[in-house]
Parts: C-alpha cells; sequence; structure tokens
C-alpha cells in the first residue's frame, strides 16, 4: 500500500477542496483516459502471456474475438407438443416458459394431458 494515497494525502498534496468543480470534473476525465490506457495496455500483455502459456505463439486475437469467430452449432427443429385448443396455431414444444395460454388453462384446472398434440409427425 505503499504507493497509494491515502484520502488525506492526497486531499492535501492535490487540495482537492479548494479545486472548482470544473477542474475536479477535468481531473476525473484525465483519471478516466489514463485509467483506460492503462487497463488496455494490461489486458494485451495479459492475453500475451495468456497466449504463450497456451503456445500460440504471436496469438493476436483477443478472447472475445475468438468467440465470436466461432459459429454456433445449429439444432434441430424442435416438434410443437402441445396445442392450444382455442387457437390451433399456438402451439407449445414443452421446451422453455410455459405461453401464457397454457397458463391461463392450467391455472383454470385443466390438466396439461388435454393438450397434448395426438399425431406428431
Amino acid at each position: 500500500m505503499s504507493d497509494l494515497w491515502t484520502r488525506s494525502e492526497m486531499n492535501t498534496s492535490l487540495n482537492l477542496d479548494a479545486m472548482t468543480v470544473d477542474e475536479l470534473w477535468q481531473l476525473h476525465e484525465e483519471i478516466g483516459r489514463v485509467l483506460s490506457v492503462r487497463l488496455t495496455s494490461e489486458k494485451r500483455e495479459l492475453e500475451k502471456r495468456l497466449a504463450q502459456l497456451r503456445g500460440e505463439k504471436g496469438a493476436s486475437r483477443s478472447g472475445a474475438e475468438t468467440d465470436a469467430a466461432r459459429e454456433r452449432r445449429k439444432y434441430p427443429r424442435v416438434v410443437a407438443k402441445y396445442q392450444n385448443p382455442n387457437e390451433p396455431m399456438e402451439t407449445w414444444s414443452g421446451r422453455g416458459k410455459v405461453p401464457r395460454w397454457l397458463a391461463a388453462e392450467l391455472k383454470s384446472g385443466r390438466s396439461i394431458d388435454e393438450f397434448v398434440i395426438a399425431d406428431r409427425t
């Protein structure tokens, strides 16, 4: 903690209490710029070290770029398992959140088995 200033040391050396709002805002913006540059350079250094540890000499792509470049796996289309008898176009595969129409029917006391599509092909 020797490199870091305590609040009282920083306050006396910069005299923050005597600074105007504009001066404080300029200081805030400058700190933001310096911090951004340092974080970016530190991130690059860590990525280089990680690439060396992985054995990828001179890897220039960051982790976010490699994830974006990777294609998502294609999943097969899921066949509908349940159907709204009042609106036959409204169906549900049984995955994910229960649709409102089915939740309302179940709340009214009906069984989910009443909505199963008989001839699923």
